[in-house]
């Protein structure tokens, strides 16, 4: 039985379901025991599916070409999907059994008959879990805000499910605000132009003509997207990260982008000398909404909502520091370069003029253009780079405790992707990268290793501070 709806489908919504790009989020919900999926039918007929009118929709086009979401009537049996492999085996070969099952289906197009989502059941115990819970949805239904919104309100705390979670506080760096005189602001306002001006022009020609090298990290293959991927993971403590961020006076995104890129330079020397230093770009994703927290499902989904659902994103482009001889000698400097490489992008107005540009473009030569225009941005470039900030408690679905949680972003086509999410204390790092390209346990040790040295170089090499 079909439902009408008239609900447009965002401009965004249209160009990742365009055709030549489609992509989608991949979430793992890591379990502390095995699993039970005797509630997984009532769960998610009775929670999951009314979050969201999308949730229940497919697409369609009208008369003109335009794309809207239509009501349908979900069969639950062809969203779930429990992978059958040999019983009694060691966690270790499920391991490997759930790192091959997720390469699958990152690599699995939705059918477009039905709403765009699934979920996989693996209830085998692997080397990290009891079990894994993945739920997969397609990125036209909204971005990693809103997606996370809405599977977190499907959980609720594991110590009491009375009490609503919590997130961790986002803290900034205080700055010591002056008031400057006629030419202090004259200049500021210049200097404000200029980088604008020089970043949007940059980001035009990184989107259509400027090619990154290719790389360690970039094979620049045409089709790339549709080419095999291996999703691993690497956990880092919060306290760790925080006192990094104290002792150096940066933020906690500062500290991450640093250790990560100091640790793609690393890896990119161990694999080719010669193009240690090789010209590469970061994709790094930007919420534009101005908010501190996730909201409630019925907030995002209200008229003229603070935090709006759907997907309120925006991509900077950030150059990859180079790897030089200071940073053997102080490689916490590479901190400080990643700071100021994402300082010098959020404050220009690039990202706005980016956004007029793609809106026009839609409007005067319509959304498979933009979209064609979108991938050549993400296919340019070596690498997308993107954070969510998770509970600060344990979570628990139908009474099943939540060990761990991560996502990754597929059908980019770049040969690495990388994603972040914090979670009870830890920080989690997905990487995701181009099977026969990138040695995925080589890259995921030069990150360990740059974080290793970052922190004995800063942290424990000072006794004054380690005490302190």
């Amino acid at each position: 039985m079909e439902i009408l709806c008239d609900e447009p489908v965002s401009p965004t919504g249209a160009y990742f379901t365009s055709s030549v790009i489609s992509v989608s989020v991949i979430a793992v919900l890591e379990t502390e025991f095995p699993i039970d999926d005797s509630q997984a039918m009532g769960l998610l007929n009775d929670v999951f599916i009314p979050i969201n009118p999308r949730f229940s929709s497919v697409m369609v086009k009208d008369k003109k070409g335009v794309k809207h979401w239509k009501r349908v009537e979900v069969r639950l049996e062809d969203h779930i999907n429990i992978p059958i492999f040999e019983e009694g085996k060691s966690p270790e070969y499920y391991q490997e059994c759930f790192t091959q099952y997720l390469s699958k289906i990152a690599l699995e197009q939705f059918p477009q008959s039905r709403p765009l989502w699934e979920i996989h059941i693996f209830k085998y115990p692997t080397s990290n879990s009891g079990g894994n819970l993945i739920f997969k949805l397609h990125h036209s239904l909204g971005d990693g805000f809103s997606l996370m919104g809405a599977l977190l309100s499907c959980l609720q705390r594991a110590d009491d499910p009375s009490v609503p979670l919590t997130f961790p506080a986002l803290n900034r760096i205080k700055e010591v605000k002056t008031t400057p005189g006629f030419f202090g602001n004259l200049s500021t306002i210049c200097y404000g132009m200029v980088n604008t001006l020089t970043d949007f022009g940059w980001s035009l020609l990184k989107s259509t003509f400027v090619e990154d090298d290719r790389s360690p990290i970039r094979s620049g293959a045409d089709g790339v997207e549709f080419r095999p991927i291996t999703i691993t993971t690497l956990s880092f403590l919060l306290n760790q990260i925080k006192l990094l961020k104290s002792y150096l006076n940066v933020t906690i995104n500062d500290v991450i982008c640093g250790v990560i890129f100091m640790g793609i330079r690393m890896y990119m020397q161990e694999m080719s000398h010669d193009s240690r230093n090789a010209e590469s770009t970061a994709l790094v994703l930007l919420n534009t909404r101005n908010i501190s927290g996730y909201k409630s499902v019925p907030q995002m989904v209200e008229p003229d909502a603070e935090s709006p659902w759907g997907n309120q994103f925006a991509f900077l482009h950030v150059p990859v520091p180079e790897l030089t001889g200071e940073d053997s000698s102080n490689p916490f400097s590479f901190v400080f370069k990643a700071r100021d490489a994402i300082r010098s992008k959020r404050s220009s107005s690039a990202v706005i003029l980016t956004g007029k540009l793609l809106d026009t473009m839609r409007k005067c030569r319509g959304p498979e253009t933009t979209a064609a225009y979108i991938h050549s941005t993400l296919k340019n470039t070596s690498m997308t780079v993107s954070n969510l900030v998770g509970p600060v408690e344990q979570m628990a679905l139908a009474n099943q405790p939540i060990k761990g949680l991560y996502f990754m972003v597929t059908g980019v086509p770049q040969s690495l992707t990388i994603t972040m999410m914090s979670y009870m204390g830890t920080l989690r790092v997905a990487v995701g990268t181009e099977d026969g390209h990138i040695q995925s346990h080589k890259f995921k040790s030069c990150v360990q290793k740059a974080f290793d040295i970052i922190f004995k170089e800063t942290v424990t090499s000072d006794p004054v501070k380690s005490t302190a």
